[in-house]
């Protein structure tokens, strides 16, 4: 496909703009009057457009319904004081969904034509994106397997798809997590480090039981021997140890975050130490009873950087300094929050207007 792509532009003939209040949004609950589709048939990708939002017809035997070759993105627009709209790192997850898509033998898609067709698809539906203070427009791309056929092998047509979503905050304020320690999110080998559906529908009865506990989230623990931290049910994680952040390394278990890349750049180019490494649960008791455990905090496109106010040990509760207290997590949530807004100095080259 030629680097600069023809995109049909099919516009909705009823807007469902006035219907939303955008003042009381909720994450995920409303979709935007448009979406970007494009086929992979036959090696190529063809027949890129924006059309409306809209259902998908599909055969009961399309092979993404029974072996789970569907893999998404999660990423956000904001609108900044002039009107002006920009997207954070969006060539970065268009990297990722490859990452994805090659783990899942599934076709890898053009960066130019994500690009191509997010930046088409917010021009059409520019609108939808919030001015109101902590919202934003979520942006949902997607990919599926489209063939008709029930035997287990990689399929040979795709669909890919973008949708958008105004929201607000993914969470309220700070989050109690509880260490699980019985279930396992991913192993080594596995497909813990790539969007893929599967992971998620995996996650959900921890979760479950982590929320009748009176936790919010799930803190998973590595799938051999439930000992060392991973990441959080819908977030990467960092800890504040002494004077140190301490985030688990990312391997093949392990989410590689965007925002969590991000905050591990900025505590580097503000002169914070980092370690990127294995950190055990007994650790993290160890530093709380010695009063060494200063910050936790989730790291994502949803929840940017959310505080841990506890975290669920077996019996114990290890409670959290108040947020007040806590320095370099406030400081990045700041500077993160004031550079969508349009408002810091965009040093590391992050937000891409559209």
């Amino acid at each position: 496909m030629a680097e600069k792509h023809e995109i049909v532009i099919e516009r909705t003939s009823s807007s469902r703009l006035a219907q939303i209040d955008f003042a009381n949004l909720t994450f995920g609950a409303e979709f935007s009057d448009h979406m970007f589709v494009v086929d992979y048939i036959d090696g190529q990708w063809v027949n890129p457009k924006i059309t409306p939002f809209q259902n998908l017809s599909v055969s009961p035997s399309m092979t993404a319904l029974h072996y789970g070759q569907t893999i998404f993105e999660g990423l956000k627009a904001f609108k900044n004081t002039e009107g002006e709209i920009s997207v954070f790192r969006p060539l970065e997850h268009a990297k990722r969904l490859n990452t994805s898509a090659e783990r899942l033998c599934m076709a890898t898609l053009p960066e130019e034509l994500f690009m191509d067709g997010l930046k088409t698809l917010l021009k059409v539906d520019k609108d939808w994106v919030p001015s109101e203070e902590g919202c934003s427009l979520y942006i949902r791309p997607m990919m599926i397997a489209t063939d008709v056929a029930l035997g287990v092998s990689p399929a040979k047509s795709y669909k890919f798809i973008i949708f958008t979503s105004p929201v607000a905050s993914y969470y309220a304020g700070s989050v109690k997590v509880l260490a699980e320690t019985e279930y396992t999110r991913a192993a080594e080998g596995g497909t813990g480090f790539i969007k893929a559906g599967g992971n998620y529908a995996a996650s959900l009865l921890p979760a479950k039981n982590a929320l009748d506990k009176g936790y919010d989230q799930v803190l998973w623990t590595d799938g051999k021997e439930h000992k060392y931290v991973e990441e959080c049910g819908t977030m990467n994680v960092m800890f504040q140890i002494g004077d140190t952040l301490i985030t688990p390394a990312t391997g093949t278990s392990v989410l590689s975050g965007i925002t969590r890349k991000s905050i591990i750049a900025l505590a580097q180019h503000w002169g914070y130490k980092i370690e990127e490494r294995k950190l055990s649960l007994e650790e993290l008791k160890e530093a709380s009873a010695n009063d060494e455990l200063k910050d936790a905090f989730g790291t994502g496109t949803a929840a940017t950087i959310t505080h841990i106010s506890h975290i669920g040990i077996g019996d114990t509760v290890l409670e959290l300094p108040a947020e007040n207290e806590r320095e370099f997590s406030n400081k990045a949530q700041d500077y993160l929050t004031r550079l969508k807004a349009g408002q810091a100095e965009d040093f590391m080259g992050w937000m891409e207007k559209m």
